[in-house]
């Protein structure tokens, strides 16, 4: 897809994402906007997936590991058919199957794997990509972490194993906005310099502005090419990204928007 169509893909999901949050009154929008070119590209432009594709073997995985940030994921797959649009609508709602975190028990096409706690989506990715290569399967795996999220001991034994076991069909995103709930990451267990720590333990690192649908496109294009090993891609993104007053703002970490700032932050993304 052409980037100019993926810009507006991505202003069109940072909409839903609000409004979704707005009517149910709570949520994550911080990590949510911060996310949304790195998924747009990789949905639309690289992962083997489509609504009629959710259950086939040769599919593309996706695992959400900081799973609160699945509005973005949510308005993704109502991009694709798996979700309708009107049920955005029932976030966080009794009964509804878009709970707060992804729950895979609620059977909602293109939800992996349920997550929410923090630290176990690397694992879990992993295991899945030492599957398919035991079974001589070409599918995919790809996983969003969130930079605090690299805090958490178990992400370094899957930091270890999936070097040892060359799974080049692995591609781990951090999302790297610098923010998490207790402030900023530097602040309350510094992770840098992630990416040097990842390139010790034998992982092909690839370091980019995670806003810019260019560098994001050939990230994962190099990615899909490398042998051997799997890739990092360290995203540099800002928390809140599309919202003047939600950017770099840590109280935006998880707190929706009331109805009066749902209309002012939709007027900035429709003028972007």
């Amino acid at each position: 897809m052409e980037t100019a169509y993926l810009k507006k893909i991505s202003a069109d999901v940072r909409k839903d994402i609000l409004n979704m949050l707005c009517k149910a009154g709570s949520g994550h929008p911080g990590g949510s906007l911060s996310a949304v070119e790195l998924l747009v590209d990789l949905y639309y432009n690289h992962m083997n997936f489509n609504s009629k594709l959710v259950n086939d073997k040769n599919r593309d995985y996706f695992v959400l590991s900081k799973g609160h940030v699945c509005p973005v994921l949510y308005a993704i797959l109502a991009q694709f058919g798996c979700i309708q649009k009107e049920e955005l609508d029932t976030l966080r709602k009794i009964g509804s199957r878009l709970q707060g975190h992804p729950a895979f028990d609620k059977r909602i096409p293109g939800i992996e794997i349920s997550t929410g706690s923090l630290g176990y989506g690397l694992s879990i990715a992993t295991g899945i990509a030492k599957g398919i290569k035991t079974l001589k399967q070409n599918n995919r795996v790809y996983v969003l972490m969130g930079d605090g999220e690299q805090q958490e001991g178990s992400i370094w034994e899957a930091v270890m194993a999936a070097p040892h076991f060359k799974l080049d069909n692995l591609c781990a995103i951090i999302d790297c906005n610098g923010l998490q709930i207790d402030g900023e990451v530097k602040d309350v267990l510094n992770i840098n310099p992630i990416a040097e720590k990842y390139r010790a333990f034998g992982w092909n690192v690839i370091e980019i502005d995670g806003h810019n649908l260019d560098e994001i496109d050939a990230a994962y294009t190099t990615a899909k090419n490398t042998k051997d090993m799997p890739t990092m891609i360290a995203a540099k993104t800002v928390k809140g990204k599309g919202v003047s007053f939600m950017e770099n703002v840590c109280g935006w970490h998880g707190k929706a928007p009331n109805k009066e700032q749902l209309e002012k932050a939709l007027k900035e993304i429709e003028k972007s």
